[in-house]
């Protein structure tokens, strides 16, 4: 398989993972604000569910997956600083991930302590790491 389709695979799964850390948060924003047990918190807890783990965990996985593949290939790229600073940026995304894995299982369990408020903040952060992320790949600044 060539290094482009590779890498045409690895970006549609990027494009996958971004969007559901962009839409998760949002139903967290609703679910804040809905009553435990109420139709729509259990309409929210099957949608949260599904999102996770049949959109942002197989796309999160393939992202990896290709992204190290590419790396594989060509592991020069190890050695600019661009790519640090993107990969770094990428621990973040997945740290995120994480965290929004971690609130379902609260909001799942009717456990969720944080307002709506926290979680129209928190859908802000996957844009900073796209804007970062993308900057890195196109742009490929050199630091030191």
């Amino acid at each position: 398989m060539s290094y482009e389709w590779i890498k045409s695979l690895h970006v549609i799964a990027v494009f996958a993972w971004m969007a559901g850390l962009f839409y998760l948060p949002r139903l967290y924003v609703y679910h804040a604000d809905a009553k435990p047990g109420s139709e729509l918190s259990e309409t929210l807890k099957i949608m949260e569910r599904r999102l996770l783990r049949i959109i942002m965990n197989p796309a999160m996985i393939l992202s990896y997956g290709f992204g190290i593949w590419m790396l594989a290939i060509n592991p020069d790229l190890l050695h600019q600083s661009w790519m640090l600073v993107k990969l770094l940026f990428v621990l973040l995304m997945t740290v995120l991930h994480a965290f929004l894995a971690r609130a379902r299982r609260d909001f799942a369990a009717d456990r969720n302590t944080r307002p709506a408020k926290f979680y129209r903040v928190l859908n802000e952060v996957p844009t900073v790491f796209l804007i970062v992320i993308v900057i890195m790949v196109i742009v490929r600044p050199q630091f030191g």
